[in-house]
């Protein structure tokens, strides 16, 4: 009997939050990474499944065709992409290697790192090893034992204490040629007090083959440290794979604002945690995304409070074109224990195909009696009359459909507060919908 195709099984994982302690338990990296590589062995890839009704299959992914090929200059991607503007600090992966490091040297002198994961686990142990992997598992699916055990250099930031910092630093991670398996792997810890930027950067060029980005992200916030997280991705038009967990750590008293911009891949499934780890932590978490095409897209978003007293803000927004699929499962957690955490979620969507898919999940599990914690959504399409509004004044019918959508995105783009960066996502917000434009043009006028 032929063996079923790895990914096409009826078996799948349901969604479900991190929430709780990691596999970095007092073993060495080494030992880390050998149990990751028993437990991609031993699994097939992954199928999540929400309720019988959504499902994100991995079935078409050829992962025995990929590999971790090495790199040796930074791509064109990366150069023609990157916004200009003042930087703390950048580190570009290409492939599977390390291409380009620079750190200010300034903050260097003042105990600011910036380098290879690897490098720091072996040049900085005390700083990085308490760390590595101390919220992220190593074998809930294959690919995410395969994260664990096969990636390679990687990225380490690390913000010495009271240090405040108002440039950014930018952490890339590219793929320029089909056939690469990429296992990007990242830590970053913000120390008592301190105050940073982190952009990172998910950049594909355009290519026809398959491409796979396996990553892990995580950020450890120390008591009063404060973070702006931003996270752009756009894959471009190869068929890049995407899956990648992160997990953001709020420590007593600390803040982050953490806005990820999901702009383009094949298949992305993104499990994103922002979780409020002790007494006094805020968080506001953002998100915007645009599918088209026949992309697929998957976000889990966890807002999860630890202990209480704690504030938390979810706030995404997304817009479907063409015969993509996406869903956004956003999930409060309120864990025992974690009383006086006031929260709420929310996801808007526009809907701009009547061929695209659009699924939100807003969820909340709590198990503390004196909360406050809600959700709320809302899915909607172009409003003729505003097009006609807009007409009536002067603008052409193709000015009006992109200043409405722009618009409909414009409230967390602007919450990215730097100029590049937001001028950026606002271009490939522009080429979506350019690229689109006669289908949503058509789809509104039929309403």
């Amino acid at each position: 009997m032929a063996e079923a195709k790895a990914g096409s099984h009826r078996e799948a994982t349901l969604y479900t939050a991190l929430d709780g302690a990691g596999a970095g338990d007092g073993r060495s990296v080494e030992e880390l990474r050998s149990a990751a590589r028993r437990a991609f062995e031993e699994q097939s890839l992954p199928v999540w499944r929400r309720s019988g009704f959504w499902t994100t299959s991995l079935e078409d992914l050829d992962l025995d065709s990929l590999d971790a090929i090495s790199a040796g200059t930074v791509p064109d991607v990366v150069t023609r992409t990157l916004p200009e503007g003042p930087r703390a600090g950048r580190i570009v992966q290409s492939a599977g290697s390390t291409v380009h490091v620079e750190l200010d040297p300034q903050l260097a002198e003042k105990g600011v790192i910036l380098c290879p994961l690897e490098q720091a686990l072996e040049r900085h142990s005390e700083l990085a090893a308490p760390w590595y992997s101390k919220r992220l598992e190593l074998s809930r699916n294959k690919l995410e034992a395969a994260n664990a055990a096969f990636w390679n250099g990687g990225a380490f930031l690390y913000v010495p204490p009271n240090l405040q910092i108002d440039d950014p630093f930018e952490l890339v991670y590219a793929i320029d040629a089909p056939g690469v398996a990429q296992y990007g792997r990242t830590l970053v810890v913000g120390a008592t007090g301190s105050e940073f930027r982190v952009h990172e950067y998910e950049l594909g060029e355009n290519f026809e083959g398959q491409a796979l980005h396996a990553g892990a992200f995580e950020m450890y916030l120390q008591d009063g440290a404060r973070c702006r997280l931003a996270q752009y991705q756009d894959w471009g038009s190869g068929e890049v794979y995407d899956v990648s967990t992160r997990f953001v750590s709020v420590g007593r008293d600390g803040y982050c604002h953490w806005l990820p911009a999901l702009l383009g891949g094949h298949l992305v499934r993104q499990h994103l945690e922002l979780a409020v780890s002790e007494k006094g932590g805020d968080m506001a978490f953002r998100g915007i995304f645009f599918s088209e095409l026949d992309e697929h897209l998957d976000v889990f978003a966890v807002d999860l409070h630890e202990t209480g007293p704690s504030g938390g803000d979810v706030h995404w927004r997304g817009a479907v074109a063409g015969e993509s699929r996406a869903s956004f499962e956003g999930l409060i957690k309120i864990n025992p224990g974690a009383q006086q955490t006031h929260t709420y979620l929310q996801v808007h969507s526009m809907m701009l195909s009547p061929r695209a898919r659009f699924d939100a999940i807003p969820s909340v599990l709590v198990s503390a009696d004196d909360v406050s914690a809600s959700h709320g959504g809302t899915v909607g399409e172009l409003d003729e009359s505003l097009i006609f509004y807009m007409q009536s004044r002067g603008m052409d019918r193709p000015s009006a459909v992109r200043v409405i959508v722009e618009g409909f995105f414009e409230p967390l783009v602007s919450q990215l507060e730097n100029e590049g960066l937001e001028e950026l996502v606002r271009r490939r917000l522009a080429a979506k919908l350019a690229q689109a434009r006669e289908e949503i043009e058509a789809y509104a006028a039929s309403r």
